[in-house]
């Protein structure tokens, strides 16, 4: 089934194919899809449709694109499908994350190498043994990018849920013992940190043949909260969202030297 309206725009991005970038970034917040196009050169809004909100514009000659997804699985798993089809070949998600692991405090950021699959979109795509594995380029382009700006910054494992207050408040839950268990089962495995589209952006990567990765920015951290350990909460992504342009070059650089 072909949803595009008339001119070829996707039914919910709004966009059409020559309108983005092959390299796009992804914030899951519609607010910080402006915040991101300010390091574009020459920015244009492109759509503002529901939960996605997306601008277009350059990086060292480059054509370049944001576009939000709201929260969750669901709704990224419809933004990678409709940009790819537009001809993304590059994503890379800009979101906030809380931490698990007690050495990863507020403020800190996290580049995850794979996303345990505790959501629902991405079992639609692959059986639940297949990894949720992110691009090796995109990596190491987000590690030099946050050497480069001194950044402090985990390497590793996250897990990817579907329900915020299940994490937050898992003994009101019907499922509370299940869901108090796998959480110390990430503790022990040393799991850095928990958010809600990773997995699915991973997934959506190997079966559709693109290069995805994602810089993280931990907002707060309940485990240290809970061993009273210097916890705050931190909100400012001016950082991520540097260190992310800074990796888009990087890859550019490299992509147009190969």
């Amino acid at each position: 089934m072909d949803l595009r309206d008339k001119e070829g725009r996707m039914y919910h991005i709004q966009v059409k194919p020559g309108e983005i970038g092959e390299y796009v970034l992804i914030p899951g917040d519609p607010q910080r899809s402006k915040k991101i196009a300010k390091y574009f050169d020459n920015p244009k809004l492109i759509a503002n449709n529901r939960e996605y909100i997306t601008y277009t514009g350059f990086i060292n000659d480059t054509k370049v694109s944001v576009c939000s997804t709201g929260i969750g699985g669901p709704s990224t798993a419809i933004a990678i499908e409709e940009l790819v089809a537009c001809g993304a070949k590059t994503i890379i998600r800009v979101g906030t994350c809380g931490g698990i692991d007690l050495n990863v405090k507020t403020g800190d950021l996290i580049i995850p190498q794979a996303a345990i699959r505790m959501d629902g979109t991405s079992k639609e795509y692959a059986p639940i043994e297949f990894p949720a594995v992110a691009d090796i380029d995109i990596i190491n382009a987000l590690v030099e990018a946050s050497n480069n700006l001194n950044n402090e910054y985990h390497v590793g494992i996250i897990q990817s849920k579907d329900s915020f207050y299940g994490q937050h408040n898992p003994d009101r839950m019907p499922i509370s013992e299940e869901l108090k268990m796998k959480w110390e089962a990430w503790k022990k495995l040393g799991v850095l940190s928990s958010e809600m589209e990773c997995s699915t952006l991973f997934t959506l990567g190997s079966f559709l043949h693109i290069r995805t990765g994602a810089i993280l920015l931990a907002i707060l951290n309940q485990e240290r909260d809970t061993h009273n350990i210097d916890h705050k909460t931190y909100f400012d992504t001016e950082n991520s969202i540097k260190t992310a342009i800074d990796a888009v070059k990087i890859l550019i650089k490299k992509d147009n030297s190969m």
